[in-house]
């Protein structure tokens, strides 16, 4: 084990060095000027140099790049473009909102998800199932963005149960945190919802026609027993396999519900941060980003231990 955490470690140094390059060259290669921003319309074409020169940005993009990945190195993000401020210190002040709301939507989607799929396959062919089965192909294909202009609509807007937009710190109380997170929670996990449900309904319904489960039957098993203690921890690997996956996609749906809802998160930080070509923020968040997703896909492959004993590292 300890062996092949080595070699994974390892392995997401190059991973990392690689995604490194490719969000440089992305960022740069893009459209737009942050000088030209920065100076303003009616800045002469001198102004404009000399700021691409204070900036770095006139040097080799592979001088550029070779300062930037050695600040990288040591820990340090630079300094926002606009505000002059540190990077990590921009990111930190965002963290709250953003990690509220991950962790709020996968317990909900995990949660939510896996009982459907259990349900769904415990009943295939019933009515339970084909109503959960065709929610889980809408709420698939349906963007997290209408989801949520429909859940302001009517819940805030109609009904005026929840507030519309914004976002209450922890330190503020239980109550108000937990008040402006329930419609971007929801929002951002009917997708998930349906997608780990309609993997879990698949491997449970793989399992539950092996044939030790219809000898656990035949023992006497109680339907309790042969879900969870025999049926879902053989169909553990699969579903654990999704909940890696589903990160990846939070990454993305984060950006969008924090816009739709007005949240001071890091997804709002890097979409004003690419309206203004704010390149040190945009890097940065895109790198930690990578790495928490190569960490969350190492944990998820050492867990697989935890649910199948068979399998060895």
């Amino acid at each position: 084990m300890a062996t092949y955490i080595l070699r994974r470690l390892v392995s997401t140094i190059a991973v990392m060095a690689m995604v490194g390059i490719f969000v440089f060259l992305l960022v740069r290669l893009a459209p737009g000027d942050p000088a030209e921003f920065i100076a303003g319309d009616a800045a002469t074409p001198q102004m404009v140099a000399g700021i691409r020169e204070q900036l770095g940005l006139n040097e080799p993009l592979p001088v550029q790049f070779m300062h930037w990945s050695m600040k990288i190195i040591r820990g340090d993000f630079g300094t926002s473009i606009l505000t002059g401020r540190p990077v990590i210190q921009l990111i930190s002040q965002r963290l709250e909102p953003t990690i509220s709301l991950a962790i709020l939507t996968m317990f909900v989607s995990v949660t939510i998800g896996v009982s459907f799929g259990i349900l769904a396959a415990w009943r295939a062919g019933a009515l339970v199932d084909r109503v959960l089965t065709a929610f889980s192909a809408l709420g698939f294909s349906v963007p997290v963005f209408v989801v949520g202009f429909f859940l302001v609509y009517f819940f805030a807007m109609r009904m005026n149960w929840l507030p519309v937009q914004g976002y209450k710190l922890l330190g503020g109380g239980l109550g108000p945190w937990i008040v402006h997170l329930i419609l971007p929670t929801i929002a951002l996990s009917v997708a998930y919802v349906a997608f780990i449900a309609r993997v879990t309904r698949a491997s449970m319904l793989e399992v539950l026609s092996e044939d030790y489960m219809r000898t656990a039957a035949a023992k006497g098993a109680t339907p309790y027993a042969m879900l969870f203690h025999h049926a879902l921890k053989n169909a553990g690997v699969p579903i654990l396999t999704v909940i890696g996956i589903s990160f990846a996609y939070l990454i993305g749906g984060v950006v969008l519900t924090e816009t739709v809802f007005n949240i001071p998160g890091i997804g709002r930080l890097v979409v004003d941060a690419i309206n203004t070509r704010d390149y040190p923020i945009i890097q940065s968040v895109l790198i930690l980003t990578s790495g928490l997703y190569v960490l969350i896909n190492l944990a998820i492959d050492l867990t697989y231990t935890l649910v199948d004993p068979r399998i060895r590292y």
